[in-house]
């Protein structure tokens, strides 16, 4: 009788040991986000772990250095990890499951709260400022439009209905890295927020939703997302975009994205694609998102991409991106001129960045990097955030024709436009080459002819200068060195003439082609460039 109440009396303490455990576990664990020691991780299973007794969790850390092992012990495999130490087993007590949201944002702008914080969206930083100006009204929070709870343990949307009755102003919402693991409990939030319009969920890990067209109508006036760092692949985003109908910006920075599909009945508004710090290899996988018909800037930077072909199929544009404005290429493989060329062909590529990538990285002069992007693309207004002014076109164009008029001449090129025949080799290598002789004529002989070699003889260069509309100015002579820029020879005028070298503008007459006037437009060229031999004659005007 003892022993028997001795068993009965241990099977009640297991099972109040059992009920303890368990009541710091919401109703569905698997699956939910938890922190523990500053460090985030996915539930992917709960129960026993043979031979230790009690409830375990056993969790996937984002941080695969945090763990253990994939989820098995002993033989026996409880759940699957993606890295081989991403997993490990906690009891119930040592995982912190979050608060609701109402909890998180009362207790960052309660009244006693004089915090500031910085909002990032993409690249864009929003600052929420001013709030310990506004002491009283924290307490109200149905004044507050702009919110951040970043980092504050967020998962789920709590009591129905108390979001909209507390706080029902939000139009910018922050709740990047916190616990939300379904797209359900965001849209819960979301559907309360009927004036929400931006929304940052960086660094939470979703699954995705059984049906995301059912959750359209908590978004209906979303315009801006962000999902950056959130392990999202791109067939996932298809996935899930039914959801937000009226979408304008999505960033997806930092993910697992590796190769793209065509979007279909879904992010037909998107004017704004941030797909930077990704896996993307080969460029022509940009043809899936092609078609989207208001796209107008692209952000692919960070990538590894390599090259790009897009198909010509009327004239000397293509019929992808008809929208697209700008384009961010920073910190890719792109190691080819003929990259640059294909760019050419999009019909309203006006923005580019294109710094930290081999190409602009090589042994050539930065400047005539910059003059060769300029030129090879013709439509370009903004190159690496500096604008593109007409007389630097104009500059960069004809240097181009210069540069590589002996190239032409060798591939069949002609100043007799009966006899002008490049080879095909040498216009796809230099694609507008063509059309600039359309535009400013075709070299002559005196402008790509080969520069002399240096030598001490001919460092220095007698010049005359002359000011054709100032008649009283004498000529002055001067010796000046043939490798002097053309920017240095206008600050020596500047002395001499007290005229600022921005207003002057610099010409030569060449002794040996009378009657003929050569512009000096390019300020960063020195006088060898543009073959100014001795006894020639400077011209300056201003």
């Amino acid at each position: 009788m003892l022993t028997r109440v001795n068993v009965c009396f241990s099977i009640y303490i297991v099972c109040k040991i059992f009920r303890k455990m368990t009541e710091s576990l919401p109703s569905d664990p698997i699956g939910r986000r938890i922190i523990c020691d500053g460090e985030y991780a996915t539930v992917r299973y709960v129960g026993m772990v043979a031979p230790t007794p009690g409830i375990w969790l056993g969790v996937e850390w984002d941080n695969p250095l945090r763990g253990k092992h994939d989820g098995s012990h002993e033989g026996t495999r409880y759940f699957t990890c993606s890295h081989p130490t991403g997993g490990s087993f906690l009891r119930p007590k040592k995982a912190d499951f979050g608060v609701n949201f109402l909890t998180a944002l009362t207790k960052r702008y309660g009244p006693s709260n004089d915090w500031n914080e910085a909002m990032v969206i993409g690249k864009k930083t929003v600052e929420l400022v001013g709030f310990e100006s506004v002491q009283v009204e924290q307490s109200q929070l149905n004044t507050l439009f702009d919110i951040s709870i970043h980092d504050c343990a967020v998962s789920d949307a709590g009591q129905k209905g108390e979001i909209q009755r507390s706080c029902p102003n939000i139009s910018t919402l922050n709740l990047s890295k916190n616990l939300l693991s379904s797209w359900e409990n965001v849209a819960d939030i979301a559907f309360q927020l009927k004036k929400l319009k931006t929304i940052d969920l960086s660094e939470n890990r979703f699954a995705l939703p059984s049906n995301p067209s059912s959750l359209a109508s908590s978004f209906g006036n979303l315009t801006i997302l962000s999902l950056n760092r959130t392990g999202v692949t791109w067939n996932e985003v298809l996935h899930c975009a039914v959801m937000w109908p009226a979408l304008e910006e999505l960033h997806l920075a930092s993910n697992n994205i590796s190769d793209l599909e065509r979007p279909r009945n879904c992010l037909q508004f998107l004017k704004l694609l941030d797909i930077s710090n990704n896996h993307i290899i080969d460029g022509n996988e940009l043809h899936a998102i092609s078609d989207l018909p208001r796209l107008k800037h692209l952000i692919i930077s960070n990538n590894r991409i390599l090259s790009i072909n897009f198909p010509v199929h009327h004239g000397c544009c293509t019929e992808r991106f008809t929208s697209l404005n700008s384009l961010l290429i920073d910190g890719n493989n792109i190691s080819q001129w003929s990259f640059i060329n294909e760019l050419n062909k999009l019909s309203n590529l006006q923005f580019l960045n294109c710094q930290n990538i081999p190409l602009m990285d090589s042994d050539k002069n930065p400047a005539t990097i910059r003059q060769l992007v300029i030129a090879k693309i013709a439509r370009l207004k903004i190159l690496n955030r500096t604008e593109i002014i007409p007389q630097e076109r104009k500059g960069a164009e004809l240097d181009y024709r210069k540069m590589f008029g002996n190239d032409w001449l060798k591939a069949g090129g002609n100043q007799n436009s009966d006899l002008n025949n490049p080879s095909m080799e040498f216009l796809i290598e230099h694609p507008r080459y063509s059309e600039l002789i359309e535009k400013y004529g075709a070299p002559d002989d005196a402008e790509i002819k080969q520069p002399q070699p240096f030598a001490l003889k001919n460092q220095l260069l007698s010049l005359t200068i002359l000011c054709p509309d100032e008649p009283d100015k004498k000529p002055i002579k001067k010796k000046l060195p043939d490798s002097m820029t053309v920017q240095k020879v206008k600050g020596l005028l500047y002395r001499l003439l007290k005229v600022p070298g921005s207003e002057l503008k610099l010409s030569y007459e060449s002794s040996k082609m009378e009657g003929k006037e050569i512009q000096l437009e390019n300020d960063l060229k020195p006088l060898q460039f543009y073959s100014v031999e001795n006894g020639d004659c400077v011209l300056v005007r201003w």
